[in-house]
């Protein structure tokens, strides 16, 4: 069976564990970056990612910045990315969606939903 792979993009070792443990029970494989200048190096070679789940709020780049910078590489254009924040409040899906984010999931992670999109792609 092909395990679909997940790329995730924190500045939190603690949301990366605890993200890579949820999703490899759910037979995903996962690879991690701390912060988005290292995933944009890596989102540039031709490692197989099939999803990928930024978190928005990070310092030196954001998810905001990231995501139009992920989507303008031809290779990934398609790949899904899924924005990921603890800010909940009234507009963020929105503006999350505006940068470019095919979706959107807040913290604490409801893992169902997670779920529920990843087995979309």
């Amino acid at each position: 069976m092909y395990k679909k792979k997940v790329l995730i993009i924190d500045d939190d070792a603690r949301n990366i564990f605890a993200l890579s443990a949820t999703l490899r029970a759910k037979y995903f494989d996962c690879i991690s970056c701390s912060g988005a200048r290292e995933a944009l190096e890596l989102l540039k070679t031709d490692q197989e990612i099939d999803a990928i789940l930024i978190d928005m709020m990070m310092p030196d780049m954001d998810g905001y910045d990231a995501i139009p910078l992920i989507k303008g590489i031809a290779s990934r254009k398609s790949t899904p990315v899924f924005a990921v924040t603890a800010q909940a409040m009234v507009g963020d899906k929105e503006k999350c969606l505006q940068a470019g984010a095919d979706d959107y999931i807040s913290k604490p992670i409801n893992v169902d939903h997670l779920l529920q999109l990843l087995r979309s792609i």
